[in-house]
């Protein structure tokens, strides 16, 4: 192979190493530290604001040394990027306290060496007696294209089939196999060649190591920080669920958050399911947005007079687990595979854009709006929409963060159904895995009446309980809030702000 031709290949394998570690560090900042809009942000700019700093520290290599600059160059890359994953988890499994500091300073590294390599592999180019037009136009058209095939790549097949830890090792090794390849394709005109090639070959194998090993390392790691066994874990394009397991409590986390713990999770969904159902004229038809865990369903399938359950969630991978495994199918009671319900995996508000279907109950149970992409589904245009769908006397429920701890959110969800049209009954819980916990009971009609009774079997809930529900004592008493439309966002910002209030 030509010399100019191998690095031609070598931009476009470096192009796409190069996302793909932007990508990684920003898909593992939103897992661990939520809030994925800021985190992308600013990741994507430190990361671009460091490439242009490694892009200018290449002028003060010599022109004799930029062939074995660029081949060390590449693995620099691929050893930092490709452990970058795993040194994360690690990380942030023994202290989470400085983990942002460890995270932005690991950007900043990677960014400012992977704006060295085209740079350097336009110098050597230049080097090969290329036209100048000829080798710019190559460069970047590789760059670009590598690129693309990286950010199609990722979301679809690396991070979930291989996982963040692996996806990172991968591109590693190929970084690694470029430097190997560039040596040998060069040797001629490398002194220093045999030594080069060894460290290649070093690099290489503790990346091929590695990569047979991340698993059990991640597994590991989250031991540390989940505290309780894992039992379960999965990758999807969407989120990262972890199942843990301590003697009777089974833990469910998305993205690190907890989501149930099977010790008080009937309080969360008796209370989340139950006011709706009795509140509703009736119950035949029964629509839930999110509940992938099948926990919400269970609870709507004790009514025997429900004939349909509609479940509309986003991850196939979620519904799956709740499916199939065991132990989880024990907890939902196999509510997920019961002949009344049907699973939709969509995104909910599109769903309900493209379809005409009307329920006697809504139930919202979505993660908190933690980021803008969760705040459009708690605003006032999916409101409206999600009221179209209701029938006459239908009621919805919606899970509301907590009146307590996220005073602010809470009561801007309530304003932000009222500003949609609806009739509203806000109420809370206390749960013990998270606290108070809130819900707002929502409707058309005019001649709104809280439930006064429970018709089904609980393990929580009943007649007395549910009327306390619908008090507030004075340190949860409704606050002067904004509703929360797509343009401004203000949940998401009240939420951030409350919840860092409890943080301090």
């Amino acid at each position: 192979m030509k010399p100019h031709r191998t690095l031609i290949i070598s931009v476009f394998i470096v192009a796409s190493c190069g996302l793909a570690y932007e990508l990684i560090t920003a898909a593992l900042a939103s897992y661990l530290l939520g809030d994925s809009i800021f985190q992308y942000s600013l990741i994507i700019g430190l990361y671009l604001f460091s490439m242009g700093i490694g892009a200018h520290l290449t002028r003060y290599i010599a022109d004799k040394d930029v062939l074995h600059r660029f081949i060390e160059i590449e693995l620099l890359v691929g050893l930092i990027g490709g452990i970058s994953a795993l040194f994360l988890f690690t990380a942030f499994g023994i202290a989470a306290a400085p983990f942002r500091t460890l995270l932005y300073a690991l950007v900043a590294v990677i960014g400012t060496v992977v704006g060295m390599e085209i740079p350097l592999v336009m110098r050597v180019l230049n080097e090969q007696r290329l036209a100048f037009k000829d080798t710019v136009a190559r460069v970047l058209t590789f760059d670009y294209m590598g690129a693309l095939a990286v950010s199609l790549l990722f979301p679809l097949f690396l991070a979930p089939k291989l996982g963040m830890a692996r996806s990172a090792l991968l591109f590693g090794l190929l970084n690694a196999a470029v430097a190997l390849l560039t040596a040998r394709v060069f040797r001629l005109h490398l002194p220093r060649y045999r030594s080069l090639k060894w460290r290649s070959y070093a690099v290489l194998l503790l990346l091929l190591v590695a990569f047979v090993f991340a698993n059990r390392w991640v597994f590991q790691a989250e031991q540390r920080y989940f505290g309780d066994p894992v039992v379960f874990e999965s990758h999807s394009p969407y989120q990262r669920l972890v199942v843990t397991q301590w003697k009777d409590d089974t833990r469910l986390y998305i993205n690190g958050n907890l989501q149930f713990s099977s010790r008080d999770e009937a309080r969360y969904h008796e209370a989340l399911v139950i006011p709706a159902m009795q509140a509703a004229a009736q119950h035949k038809r029964v629509l839930i947005l999110g509940g992938g865990d099948g926990l919400a369903a269970r609870e709507v399938l004790k009514y025997p007079q429900v004939q349909q359950v509609t479940l509309v969630d986003l991850d196939p991978d979620m519904t799956r687990t709740f499916q199939t495994s065991a132990k989880l199918v024990a907890l939902n009671q196999n509510a997920l595979n019961h002949p009344k319900l049907r699973i939709i995996n969509d995104d909910a508000a599109q769903w309900l854009q493209h379809t005409a279907a009307q329920f006697d109950v809504i139930i919202i149970d979505l993660p908190d709006p933690s980021n803008f992409a969760l705040g459009k589904l708690y605003s006032v245009p999916m409101y409206r929409l999600v009221a179209r769908h209701l029938a006459a006397g239908g009621k919805m429920v919606v899970q509301s963060t907590s009146p307590y701890f996220a005073p602010h959110a809470y009561w801007s969800v309530v304003a932000t159904l009222e500003a949609a049209g609806l009739k509203t009954a806000p109420y809370h819980v206390y749960v013990p895995s998270f606290g108070e916990w809130g819900y707002v009971l929502a409707g058309a009609e005019a001649d709104f009446r809280l439930p006064i009774r429970v018709d089904v079997p609980t393990r929580f809930l009943n007649a007395a309980e549910m009327a306390q529900m619908f008090r507030f004592p004075a340190d949860m008493a409704r606050r002067e809030v904004e509703p929360n439309y797509l343009n401004n966002q203000k949940l998401v910002a009240y939420f951030e702000q409350d919840w860092a209030n409890v943080m301090r």
